[in-house]
């Protein structure tokens, strides 16, 4: 029975042991996990994004100039003269837009557009692309505008093969606008996953070539 009795106690005191190595063990993961940074889930989804309500398609037509710009895949200023002209006709908008690389020393106009079809008209702030080239889900939403001054569009897509894409432009119908005005735009962007820090303004000084500007070598629509 003593025997027994010394028997009970070591295996009793190995149990114990282990048990106490074993919480160490874990306090040691929890707190080595703690100081290695975590990273964020990467969502490739797009964020839920409500367009702006009672929109006037109309009023949104014509010419803008772009003074800010956010894309996911850019993390350094590439543009300037960067203008748009949007028309709309049979369930369609086109933006027409020219821009010009920041780092060519010829300054040269690039042209560009985009189209879109409005799939719902209840909901004419939101536009999904129409061009067959785009196998993505591309949606684009007016955030909100007054139609005079400034407006506020972004655009996501959700790709098959790689992360979402982001942009956003901040639109206005003269070259400049206040700062009050661009802060007060800026603020409503982070909700919907864009990164306000990498949205860049865009130079609108020096934006004429050939004795004239772009929206007139290129023909837009200016009204």
């Amino acid at each position: 029975m003593e025997v027994y009795g010394k028997r009970v106690t070591f295996y009793g005191r190995v149990a114990y042991s282990c048990l106490i190595i074993a919480l160490l063990l874990t306090l040691c993961i929890d707190d080595a996990c703690s100081q290695v940074p975590r990273r964020r889930p990467r969502n490739d989804k797009c964020p839920k994004v409500r367009a702006m309500r009672n929109f006037g398609l109309n009023a949104m037509m014509g010419s803008w100039y772009v003074i800010q710009y956010f894309a996911s895949t850019e993390m350094f200023p590439e543009y300037g003269c960067m203008r748009s002209s949007f028309v709309t006709s049979d369930g369609f908008v086109t933006m027409n837009f020219t821009y010009v690389f920041l780092d060519d020393p010829a300054a040269t106009f690039q042209q560009g557009n985009i189209t879109w079809i409005i799939p719902n008209y209840g909901q004419p702030a939101h536009w999904v692309h129409a061009e067959s080239s785009y196998e993505e889900i591309y949606n684009t939403y007016v955030i909100d505008t007054d139609y005079r001054t400034w407006a506020l569009i972004m655009h996501c897509a959700e790709k098959t093969k790689s992360q979402k894409y982001l942009s956003a432009l901040m639109l206005a119908r003269e070259p400049t606008l206040g700062q009050n005005v661009i802060n007060f735009l800026r603020e409503k962007l982070p909700r919907y996953d864009i990164d306000v820090e990498n949205m860049f303004a865009i130079p609108q000084e020096n934006c004429t070539r050939m004795g004239t500007d772009a929206y007139a070598y290129y023909a837009y629509n200016t009204s």
